[in-house]
C-alpha cells in the first residue's frame, strides 16, 4: 500500500516537473522580445546588463517555481491524508459571518477535523489576520475543528508575527496550528506516512545533493 502511495507522489512530481519546465521555457522565449530599456536604470544603480538579465529571468520564472512548489506539496500532503482516511474530502462551507467570500474551502475534512494545508505563508498583509479569523470562526460554527498545517515557516519578522497571531487565533477556537517541523511530524503522526522522507528520496533521485555541492564548488572556483 505504501509503495502505491510513493508511486503516486512520484508520478505527481513528474507531472509538476514537466509542466514547470514548459512554463519556464515559454516565459524565457517571451522575454527574448521584451523591451529592456529599463536596464538603463539598473546600470544607474550599479547593476550590469548581464546581472539585470539574470535578475529579470529569475524574477519571472521564480513565480512559476513558487506556485508549482506550493501546489505540489499541498497535493502530495493531501494524498497522504487520503491514503489513511479515504473518506476525507475537499469541501466548502457557507460563510455564516458575512457576504464575502460566500464560502470557505477546507482542504481535507476528516470527520470533524477541518484541515488547511499550506506549503508556506509569508504574507505581511494585515488583512490576512482578519480574513483568517473569520475563516476559523466560520469553520468552528459549522461544528468542525480548524487545523492549520503549514510546512515551511516564514523567515522575516513581520511575516513571523502574523503567523504567531494566527496560531493564537486557532488556539482561541480550540483549533490546532502546526508550522515548520511540527507540520511534518503532525502529518506523520496523523497518517503514518513520512512524507518528508518520501520527498527526500525523490529529490535525491532527481537532483543528487552531490551535484549541488559540486556546482557550488565550481561557482566558487570560477569566482576566484
Amino acid at each position: 500500500m505504501i509503495d502505491e502511495l510513493k508511486n503516486k507522489i512520484k508520478e505527481l512530481a513528474e507531472n509538476y516537473s514537466i509542466n514547470l519546465k514548459e512554463q519556464i521555457e515559454c516565459r524565457k522565449e517571451e522575454m527574448k522580445n521584451d523591451d529592456n530599456s529599463h536596464y538603463l536604470i539598473y546600470r544607474v544603480l550599479g547593476i550590469t546588463t548581464e546581472e539585470g538579465q539574470l535578475i529579470d529571468i529569475y524574477q519571472n520564472t521564480g513565480r512559476f517555481l513558487y506556485k508549482y512548489a506550493g501546489s505540489f506539496l499541498e497535493e502530495a500532503a493531501t494524498l497522504c491524508f487520503n491514503f489513511k482516511f479515504p473518506k476525507g474530502i475537499k469541501t466548502k462551507v457557507q460563510n455564516t459571518m458575512g457576504q464575502r467570500p460566500k464560502t470557505f474551502e477546507i482542504d481535507v475534512l476528516n470527520n470533524n477535523d477541518a484541515l488547511e494545508i499550506k506549503w508556506r505563508d509569508a504574507t505581511t498583509d494585515g488583512d490576512h489576520i482578519t480574513k483568517e479569523h473569520t475563516r476559523v470562526q466560520v469553520i468552528k460554527s459549522h461544528g468542525y475543528k480548524p487545523i492549520r498545517v503549514m510546512f515551511y515557516y516564514p523567515q522575516r519578522g513581520q511575516a513571523i508575527k502574523i503567523q504567531e497571531t494566527l496560531k493564537t487565533l486557532y488556539a482561541g477556537v480550540d483549533g490546532e496550528y502546526y508550522g515548520g517541523e511540527e507540520a511534518w511530524k503532525y502529518l506523520q503522526d496523523y497518517t503514518g506516512v513520512d512524507l518528508k522522507a518520501i520527498l527526500t528520496e525523490i529529490a535525491n533521485e532527481r537532483v543528487p545533493i552531490v551535484s549541488i555541492e559540486l556546482d557550488k564548488v565550481a561557482t566558487e572556483i570560477k569566482a576566484d
